[in-house]
């Protein structure tokens, strides 16, 4: 099996360390494109993915999966045993609805901060700073909100590590792009990401 990915990119790095909890980085390939040479967008790639996007798993019989989630749960119906997407219907609905909160209200804001505001992609999409302003303001609100939430809490949800744990840490830790980092006043989402970031896969 194959993975494209770029390392830098967010989405790549929680397909990585999801695979690191599960002990499966071996069984995998990752290939590096270069998003900023557009090698994203050559029709190879598009024959993988045609919204040309990284991260892309391709199967050894060719079959191509996108978006992060759907490699992940993958990944996850082929190894049940120590789940990430959780153990009980209510904990798998828990930990989806905050997957679902993390890219809709932190993760996408974010990226569009970065695509709108850095001119990183300015020679192949039209940017519109004020919306970049914008968006960086709300990835900046969902700290607090992270903040709030996690007190007296070891991870985001239930009483175990989850994929929504690895989704908040890729999102907080990319925002660097944006000049976001946790707040001197946001004690529970530092001693949270300190926790999270000491494990083994955030290096992976």
């Amino acid at each position: 099996m194959k993975i494209y990915e770029m390392r830098q990119a967010p989405n790549p790095r929680r397909v990585r360390m999801y695979l690191a909890e599960k002990g499966l980085s071996s069984e995998v390939e990752f290939v590096q494109l270069d998003l900023q040479k557009g090698e994203n967008l050559t029709p190879e790639f598009k024959a993988r993915n045609p919204m040309k996007k990284v991260p892309v798993l391709e199967l050894d019989d060719g079959t191509c999966i996108a978006e992060t989630q759907a490699i992940c749960r993958y990944f996850e119906e082929l190894h049940p045993e120590q789940p990430l997407m959780g153990r009980t219907p209510q904990e798998k609905a828990l930990i989806e609805q905050w997957v679902r909160w993390l890219d809709f209200y932190f993760f996408i804001p974010t990226g569009m901060a970065f695509q709108h505001g850095s001119g990183y992609f300015k020679d192949r999409m039209k940017c519109f700073p004020e919306w970049g302003a914008e968006c960086r303001t709300q990835a900046e609100k969902f700290f607090g909100f992270l903040n709030s939430q996690l007190e007296g809490k070891e991870y985001l949800v239930g009483d175990s590590f989850s994929i929504a744990d690895i989704n908040a840490l890729c999102t907080v830790d990319f925002n660097k792009v944006n000049a976001l980092a946790i707040a001197g006043d946001q004690v529970h989402l530092k001693a949270w990401h300190e926790r999270i970031s000491a494990r083994p896969s955030a290096r992976a």
